[in-house]
């Protein structure tokens, strides 16, 4: 009989493409992602993986197992979908997924009243740019900002929040340098997969060619308020940081719709219900903010 267990770690190779990957995704070391895939391997009597310069790639007899395997995953995210969704008690724990810039510029404070509320829920805070998988249950709750309602999976509900602006900012040192014509070339500050949105190119500050790129939001805000140039960052962090003042000349423009997202039965859980409801009441709390309407 094959192990469930050795099904996962097949599939996270499969998935990722090597070992290396699928130690990360499951938070072991190599070693234990070997030694289960030869264990699969000896109990069906055949090799899953054939082992290449560019990674892992499945076998015919691995393509086989790889669809009852996903089937075998589906079956038992639906059955544990099922019984947490029964689960009425407030205890256990709650798993919220969300971008960086929201959990530590805005909802971070509110979590943590809601931890004072339910000292009995287990909080895990996902903050990560990449989207967990609500139906594999990778998280309960996830908090999106949505451009488009229509690209909301149809198996996720949705508590509609807030709409979310953005603008161009700068740091106040530096425009007073620049008004004052003893600026140093003043840079677009961007992250690093993203390029300048047509709606920030304007404005009265112009810029060099050369970008200053970051890999994340944090080390980008940072660079801002070191007087280095000019980022597009959301209103609720521009206008809510007093070393950043908007460029001028420049407007708003909205990114997008925060949504409160759950899937299935897990919705019916009283944490998760308790949650999504006090989060939803503090993101209307924070309208105007989200807007760019309190500068």
């Amino acid at each position: 009989m094959t192990d469930w267990d050795d099904i996962r770690y097949f599939l996270a190779v499969a998935r990722g493409g090597s070992v290396r990957a699928a130690a990360e995704r499951l938070k072991v070391n190599h070693s234990t992602v070997l030694r289960r895939i030869a264990q699969l391997e000896e109990r069906l009597g055949a090799h899953m993986f054939e082992k290449l310069p560019s990674g892992y790639r499945l076998t015919d007899a691995g393509e086989e197992v790889r669809e009852f395997a996903d089937q075998m995953e589906a079956s038992s995210h639906q059955l544990e979908t099922r019984i947490f969704g029964r689960d009425q008690s407030v205890r256990g724990l709650l798993r919220v997924t969300l971008a960086p810039p929201l959990a530590t510029h805005l909802l971070m404070p509110d979590f943590a009243d809601f931890a004072r509320l339910h000292p009995e829920v287990e909080i895990e805070i996902l903050s990560s740019d990449e989207r967990a998988n609500l139906t594999n249950r990778e998280a309960d709750v996830a908090i999106r900002v949505v451009y488009d309602r229509n690209t909301l999976p149809p198996n996720l509900h949705g508590l509609k929040g807030p709409e979310l602006f953005g603008g161009a900012y700068m740091s106040r040192e530096l425009l007073a340098a620049w008004r004052a014509g003893t600026a140093d070339p003043i840079r677009r500050i961007v992250k690093k997969f993203d390029g300048i949105p047509d709606w920030a190119r304007g404005g009265e500050v112009r810029t060099t060619e050369i970008p200053f790129r970051t890999t994340d939001s944090g080390a980008q805000i940072i660079a801002v308020r070191q007087g280095l140039g000019i980022a597009t960052l959301p209103c609720f962090i521009g206008d809510a940081d007093p070393l950043l003042v908007r460029v001028p000349g420049t407007s708003l423009h909205m990114h997008g719709t925060l949504w409160l997202l759950t899937q299935g039965e897990t919705r019916k859980t009283k944490r998760v219900r308790l949650f999504t409801e006090f989060v939803s009441l503090r993101l209307a709390a924070y309208v105007q903010l989200l807007a760019g309407l309190s500068y």
